[in-house]
């Protein structure tokens, strides 16, 4: 089914002959690929991205009257095109006004024709990431790690703002998975004992993951990561670096946000990102080091595998990122605040006292670092490769409607 499709509503009073016209000729300009369903709105909704055309002014009646219908087809927005020809901006612009009026929400696509067609484009992929976090669902392995006190989760909540549906999954139960899990043979050896010893046992904690994944029929997970260390003596920071590097979203320590956080950046840009926190911040350059003991291996040029840094057991992953543009990413449990910021890898680095993998960044707009002191969204961020600041936004606002 072609993603974007336009239904048209037409005054009776115009000329038909010559409202084709001009519509044909509008349409042509347009140069999208779409749906002309004309003023059959039967599958009205079903499209990623619908489009209503005011062809002609008094049209606005006809809107009135057909609104409880398409109201039962869908809850999205509503989008109305025009051309501007024959009154019909004037008869959106009232459209548009008493849709507000009923606490609807809508807008007018109007303009040149290369502004409409990158506006039509824009919401068309607005709306295919807002239906693939409507059909996600991340699994909450455990409960959130008991410090991560300023990161808990009304579920409704997040179904209601985002689109993401959250499932409980006791942590007894991958336990039992991972029990009955085979170890594989060796298949890789690092040099260094106490990691290649913990390395059969990573990888069937990612294997057990994988199986937790089809049992939920998940597109994602956030698991309570430290009770590994005491329960089977290993990490999932290889699990989880191989399964975001799949398309899995995977967090850590049961941080809620962070990993809604990462199932957005993957629907919007189709990378998970780095969850990491802040290890040091220079509000006066705007230069943030970032750490954390796993990172999505897509996202490296090379990784050496080291020991998990709190605990000095299992596998950690030290990755090095190719140095260039970077986005970070945080949005609050109930989808009401954000953080974006833009900026620039400088290097990686290797400091003993951190956690494994160390991005140094410096922020575009160096007083941008401020929030993190400030008004931070708990410890945990995102970071992106490129500048991705404008979709996210885009998106985030598209959210918030």
């Amino acid at each position: 089914m072609n993603p974007i499709a336009i239904y048209t509503i037409t005054s009776q009073l115009h000329d038909a002959e010559a409202i084709n016209a001009v519509a044909k000729e509008f349409l042509e300009k347009l140069d999208v690929d779409y749906t002309f369903r004309g003023d059959d709105f039967s599958d009205y909704g079903k499209h990623v991205l619908d489009l209503i055309f005011v062809r002609t002014g008094g049209t606005e009646g006809i809107f009135r009257e057909m609104l409880p219908i398409l109201l039962e087809k869908s809850s999205r927005p509503f989008y109305l095109l025009t051309s501007g020809k024959s009154n019909s901006l004037a008869a959106s612009m009232e459209i548009l006004s008493f849709l507000q009026q009923n606490l609807l929400q809508g807008e007018i696509i109007h303009g040149s024709a290369d502004y409409v067609r990158q506006r039509v484009l824009a919401l068309s992929k607005t709306e295919a990431v807002k239906a693939r976090l409507s059909k996600s669902r991340i699994g909450v392995i455990g409960k959130p790690s008991d410090w991560l006190i300023a990161s808990g989760v009304d579920y409704g909540m997040v179904r209601q703002k985002i689109g993401v549906t959250m499932v409980d999954i006791p942590m007894s139960e991958l336990l039992a998975v991972i029990e009955h899990t085979p170890l594989r043979a060796k298949e890789e050896e690092t040099g260094k004992p106490l990691i290649d010893a913990a390395l059969p046992g990573a990888h069937r904690i990612y294997d057990a993951l994988k199986t937790i994944v089809g049992r939920y029929h998940l597109d994602g997970l956030t698991i309570r990561c430290f009770d590994l260390l005491n329960t089977i003596h290993n990490t999932g920071c290889l699990a989880l670096a191989k399964l975001n590097a799949e398309g899995i979203v995977a967090g850590c320590e049961g941080d809620i946000p962070t990993t809604i956080s990462m199932m957005l950046a993957m629907a919007t840009v189709g990378e998970t990102g780095f969850q990491a926190n802040p290890a040091q911040i220079d509000v006066e350059t705007g230069i943030v080091l970032f750490a954390h003991c796993t990172i999505p291996f897509n996202m490296v040029e090379r990784f050496e595998y080291d020991t998990h840094f709190e605990s000095g057991i299992g596998v950690g992953i030290r990755g090095m990122v190719k140095e260039g543009p970077v986005t970070i990413i945080k949005v609050s449990g109930d989808g009401s605040r954000h953080f974006i910021a833009e900026g620039t890898l400088l290097q990686c680095q290797s400091h003993p006292d951190l956690c494994r993998t160390q991005l140094q960044v410096r922020l575009d707009d160096p007083s941008a670092a401020e929030y993190f002191l400030t008004r931070p969204i708990g410890n945990h961020h995102v970071i992106l490769r490129g500048h991705h600041q404008t979709e996210l936004l885009r998106v985030l606002s598209s959210l918030s409607h």
